[in-house]
């Protein structure tokens, strides 16, 4: 089964429930993938969190059941998972712009979303550089944050690791340590089944030991699909990471191995940056 059908079952799953208490690991799983890698894949496909695509389809499915003559705002609140009227009238006017209570009259404009379909679609022209290798495990050693919840939320706590890294110094100390392969500064996020989430991990490799303001990783060996880029400046190649996602894994040949995304900031300075973006993979099963 193709990665383009898991993605359509896991849309197909939640059609089926939308009137149900949706569990995004649930989904993921349908889709044969994990939390967070199904979370991002989704993102960089369709451009929207999976909340807010789900959020979407259940306001345009309480249009229709809202046009009835007999049917009561709260009744409709409670079919799709709001306890109260306040919150899903909250929800409805984020999508609609218009209260529920003004659906009835003549003339309100809402919005329409369908359900999503998956389909592998050519975008542009623009080459991607990779090679896909194998690696032994390896040490890594900074600081990190944990992270829950859906993708979308993630921006935020990671921004404020990295205002904290430059800051107090970890940044200069880590390249110090650096050593070994990929000798550069890392930006590791690595699903963590004990806390039911994820660490973003602010790092470098290296065997050199560390004092207790750093912690350590141990990377295992993984199949890499390893992409390059180069630009002017870190924001002009930071979208490599969902050119990979949305263009090149849909048609590769390979889905995501359950390990972490390390990002490879290979150069950053006055003359250009480039970096390199790591996936773990495997061969899709035919």
């Amino acid at each position: 089964m193709d990665w383009i059908e898991k993605m359509n079952m896991a849309v197909t799953y939640i059609e089926e429930h939308l009137t149900d208490k949706l569990n995004t690991e649930d989904i993921a799983k349908v889709a044969d993938c994990s939390l967070y890698h199904f979370q991002r894949m989704f993102a960089c496909m369709t451009g929207i969190p999976l909340s807010e695509y789900i959020r979407r389809r259940r306001m345009s499915l309480a249009v229709v059941d809202l046009k009835n003559d007999d049917v009561k705002i709260i009744d409709v609140a409670l079919k799709y998972g709001y306890s109260s009227p306040t919150a899903f009238n909250r929800a409805f006017q984020s999508v609609h712009g218009v209260a529920p209570s003004l659906i009835k009259l003549d003339g309100v404009s809402v919005k329409s979303y369908p359900p999503l379909s998956f389909q592998i679609v050519v975008k542009g022209v623009e080459s991607l550089e990779f090679k896909v290798e194998k690696k032994e495990g390896f040490r890594v050693v900074g600081i990190s944050v944990e992270l829950y919840g859906e993708f979308e939320q993630m921006a935020e706590p990671i921004e404020q690791l990295w205002q904290i890294a430059e800051s107090n110094g970890t940044i200069s100390k880590l390249k110090e340590l650096a050593e070994g392969e990929p000798n550069s500064i890392l930006a590791v996020m690595i699903p963590d089944e004990e806390i039911e989430g994820w660490r973003y991990v602010i790092a470098v490799a290296t065997t050199k030991e560390v004092d207790s303001t750093l912690e350590e990783y141990m990377i295992d060996p993984y199949t890499w699909a390893v992409f390059s880029d180069k630009g002017k400046n870190l924001e002009e190649i930071e979208g490599l990471g969902y050119r990979v996602i949305s263009e090149w894994l849909p048609t590769s040949g390979y889905e995501y191995d359950n390990g972490p995304d390390v990002s490879v900031f290979v150069k950053d300075d006055a003359e250009g940056a480039e970096i390199e973006f790591w996936i773990p993979v495997k061969k899709r099963a035919k």
